[in-house]
C-alpha cells in the first residue's frame, strides 16, 4: 500500500553521508530539507550531491528543499554555553556593539535594532521558550534583563519577542546569498521563513527571477503576522509550512492546536501544499522510539490530510535518524486507514481544470480504480487532483521534465515517473501505462482513470477509463 503523507527529512550532521540517506530514503523519506540557517554551502552542497547519486537509482526521486534563515533573531557565537539563573540579570547587547557598562552576565544577539524593539516589562524568549527573559532597563547600547528560567544557552539560538512586530526585512543578505546558491544547484522547493504578508513572498518570487515557476515556494508560518495574512499569503506561495516551534512561542502555546487546524484548513482552501513541522518525534532525537503524546500529535496531522509531515532535529542531529523516518512513516500508514477530516471539500476554487480534476476523482471512486493517471508537463493538473484530497487511490503522475517530477513528491498521494512524451497523445498514455505494469505492479486487468493536460495539435483536457493492459491500436 502506497503511504500518502510524505516525510521531510532535515539533512545534519547525523545524516548527511550517502549510507545514511539511502537508509532514510528506504525507510521512508521523500524530501531532502537543509536548513540553512546551520548549514554552510560546503554541507549543502555535498547534501544535494548525495541526492544526485540516490536519485539515479531510487525509484521515486528524492527532491530538495531548502530553509531559508528569514529575517529572525538568534544568539551569537559562543565560545561555550552561557548558564543563566532564575533570579539573576543578563544583559543582551547587539553583536555589532562594543559593550563597557557593567556587567555580571552578557549575550550577544544578531539584531542591532533590538534596543528600540522593546519596551520596559516586555519578555525575551530565549531557544524555543527554554529560557525567559523580562526586560528591566533599557541602555544606549544594551537592554538589561531579569533571567525567569534557570538555563543553558547556545550559539545561534532563537530569539522571540512575542507580540511585538519586529522591523526586519522580508529576505535578508544571507537569504539572497542562499538563495542563490540553491537555484545553482537545481533546488526543487525553497522554505521562506517568518513570512508575514503576500509581498513576502511576492519580493522572493522576484528573486527567483525567470526560475520562478520551476522552483516552488512555501511559505513558513511563525508568527501571529503571518498567521493573521493566512489567506492572502496562501494565495501567493506555492505552499504552506505550520512552522510550530517559533509559532508556539510568538502565540498562546494552549491555542496552537487550534491555530494548526486553522492555517491547514486556509492551505485546502486554496488549493495549496501543506506541511506540518516541528517537534513531531522529539524524543527520538535522544531515545529510540517516540512517546505516546508524539505519535497521537502526528496522527492528528495526518488525519488533517497534510501533504507532508517533517523532522528536523530527529535526523539532522539526533542520533536514530533512519528509526525517526521508519517510524513516521508507520503512524502515517496506520493512520491513512482511517477518514481524514474532509478539508479538501471546501476547496474554493471552481475552474474548469479543478472541475475535470474532481470529476476524475469521483469516477476512480465509483470504479474502485487501482489509480489515477495524470500526464502533465508542468504538473498544473496532478496539482489540482491533489487538491481534492483522494484518500483511496494512488495518483500517479507522469511527466517529460524531471524537475516536475521531482516537485511533484511533495504532493499527498502522488508517485510520479518520467517519460517522454509524444506528438500522439494515445503513444504518451500507452508509455504510461507500460509504466504502470513494469513499475508499479498493476495488472493488465485493473482499471485506472486517465486524466491529461498533455499538448498535441492541441489543448487535450479529457478523463478516459483504461485498463492496464489495454494496447491501443492507433
Amino acid at each position: 500500500m502506497l503511504r500518502r503523507t510524505k516525510i521531510i527529512c532535515t539533512i545534519g550532521p547525523a545524516s548527511n553521508d550517502f549510507d545514511t540517506l539511502n537508509a532514510m530514503y528506504e525507510a521512508g523519506m521523500n524530501v531532502a530539507r537543509i536548513n540553512m540557517s546551520h548549514a554552510t554551502h560546503d554541507d549543502a552542497a555535498r547534501t544535494i550531491g548525495w541526492i544526485k547519486t540516490l536519485n539515479r537509482k531510487a525509484k521515486y526521486p528524492v527532491p530538495v528543499l531548502i530553509d531559508t534563515q528569514g529575517p529572525e533573531i538568534r544568539t551569537a557565537k559562543l565560545d561555550r554555553p552561557l548558564v543563566l539563573r532564575k533570579g539573576t540579570e543578563v544583559v543582551l547587547i547587539p553583536e555589532s556593539r562594543d559593550y563597557k557598562g557593567p556587567v555580571t552576565s552578557s549575550l550577544e544577539v544578531q539584531f542591532e535594532g533590538l534596543k528600540g524593539a522593546v519596551s520596559i516589562g516586555d519578555t525575551i524568549v530565549l531557544d524555543n521558550g527554554l529560557i525567559n527573559l523580562r526586560v528591566s532597563d533599557q541602555e544606549p547600547a544594551a537592554i538589561r534583563c531579569a533571567v525567569l528560567d534557570d538555563g543553558e544557552i547556545g550559539s545561534r539560538k532563537h530569539v522571540n519577542i512575542p507580540g511585538v512586530h519586529i522591523n526586519l526585512p522580508a529576505i535578508t543578505p544571507k537569504d539572497r546569498d542562499d538563495v542563490t546558491f540553491g537555484l545553482d544547484l537545481d533546488v526543487d522547493f525553497i522554505a521562506q521563513s517568518f513570512v508575514r504578508r503576500a509581498e513576502d513572498i511576492a519580493k522572493m518570487r522576484e528573486l527567483l527571477g525567470d526560475r520562478n515557476h520551476g522552483v516552488h515556494i512555501v511559505a513558513k508560518i511563525e508568527n501571529r503576522e503571518g498567521a493573521k495574512n493566512i489567506g492572502s499569503i496562501a494565495e501567493a506561495a506555492d505552499g504552506i509550512m505550520v512552522a510550530r516551534g517559533d509559532l508556539g512561542i510568538e502565540t498562546d502555546i494552549a491555542t496552537l492546536p487550534n491555530l494548526q487546524r486553522q492555517l491547514v484548513r486556509s492551505s485546502f482552501q486554496s488549493g495549496r501544499r501543506c506541511i506540518v513541522a516541528t517537534h513531531l518525534l522529539e524524543s527520538m532525537v535522544e531515545h529510540p522510539i517516540p512517546t505516546r503524546a508524539e505519535v497521537t500529535d502526528v496522527a492528528n496531522a495526518i488525519y488533517e490530510g497534510v501533504d507532508a509531515v517533517m523532522l528536523s532535529a530527529e535526523t539532522s542531529i539526533g542520533e536514530h535518524p533512519v528509526k525517526a523516518v521508519k517510524q513516521l512513516a508507520e503512524i502515517a500508514l496506520a493512520s491513512e486507514r482511517f477518514p481524514d477530516l474532509g478539508f479538501a471539500q471546501e476547496l474554493a476554487t471552481e475552474s474548469d481544470k479543478q472541475n475535470i480534476a474532481r470529476s476524475a476523482l469521483e469516477l476512480a471512486g465509483r470504479i474502485s480504480a487501482s489509480g489515477i493517471v495524470v500526464i502533465t508537463r508542468r504538473g498544473i493538473t496532478a496539482d489540482l487532483v491533489t487538491n481534492c484530497g483522494p484518500t483511496d487511490v494512488p495518483i500517479f503522475a507522469f511527466s517529460n521534465l524531471s524537475q516536475v517530477r521531482r516537485r511533484l513528491m511533495l504532493n499527498r498521494g502522488v508517485y510520479a515517473h518520467r517519460t517522454a512524451f509524444s506528438n500522439n497523445p494515445e503513444k504518451t498514455i500507452q508509455t504510461a501505462l507500460s509504466v504502470l505494469r513494469q513499475r508499479e505492479g498493476l495488472h493488465s486487468a485493473e482499471r485506472v482513470v486517465v486524466i491529461s493536460d498533455v499538448l498535441a495539435a492541441g489543448p487535450v483536457d479529457a478523463i478516459q477509463l483504461r485498463t492496464v493492459g489495454e494496447v491501443s491500436a492507433k
